[in-house]
């Protein structure tokens, strides 16, 4: 059994996987298409005390986002929001607020795969075969199993058909027993699944 799938990526990551820069994320996190978090110790919110995971205000971090590249990688953060609220909160103890680093500013995951579906960024992510990377999976093949079954059967009915056929062709042809998640294959697919439907339509 493989590992699941990580939790969260950093902003740096997020900005290399979609070719953009952070201060572009912290624009979209400001108008809300998903949010920064960090983790944080024990703070003090008037008479809240809150810790753990906490969404963060871009806006208030500005300076660390300066798309020249010259904001400071640490900063004071005095507003917070606490995971599942939809309430900011102001640290009052300590006074000056929490420290936080840009390297721990991060995106969940699932944030991520829903930006990159909404966006149609599926192209903009590097491929796990690039160069020096060897991927446990074996891409190629899957990509030579899709070119048969639409030659012989011509494309199914749906994208989500296609990708359960192709978790079957890994489960059949795995020789290590690992498989890709569903999602890891439907960003595969979806290009050619797209191609083919423009040119069909």
């Amino acid at each position: 059994m493989g590992l699941p799938p990580r939790v969260f990526y950093s902003v740096h990551e997020a900005a290399a996987r979609w070719g953009c820069m952070i201060a572009d994320i912290a624009g979209w996190a400001t108008v809300g298409k998903f949010d920064i978090v960090t983790g944080i110790s024990r703070v003090i919110c008037g008479s809240i005390a809150v810790s753990g995971l906490v969404a963060v205000s871009t806006m208030d971090l500005l300076p660390m986002f300066r798309r020249c590249g010259t904001g400071p990688t640490t900063y004071h953060m005095r507003r917070i929001r606490p995971e599942d609220s939809a309430e900011w909160l102001t640290v009052t103890d300590p006074i000056s607020g929490v420290p936080v680093s840009l390297a721990d500013l991060l995106l969940r995951r699932t944030d991520v795969e829903r930006f990159e579906d909404d966006h149609d960024l599926v192209r903009r992510i590097p491929s796990a075969t690039g160069a020096g990377v060897t991927s446990p999976y074996d891409w190629d093949g899957m990509t030579l199993a899709v070119i048969r079954r639409i030659h012989d059967q011509g494309l199914p009915a749906t994208q989500a058909e296609l990708v359960a056929e192709m978790q079957d062709w890994f489960a059949q042809t795995s020789e290590t027993g690992l498989m890709p998640d569903e999602r890891t294959i439907r960003r595969r697919i979806t290009p050619i699944w797209r191609t083919l439907r423009a040119t069909s339509t």
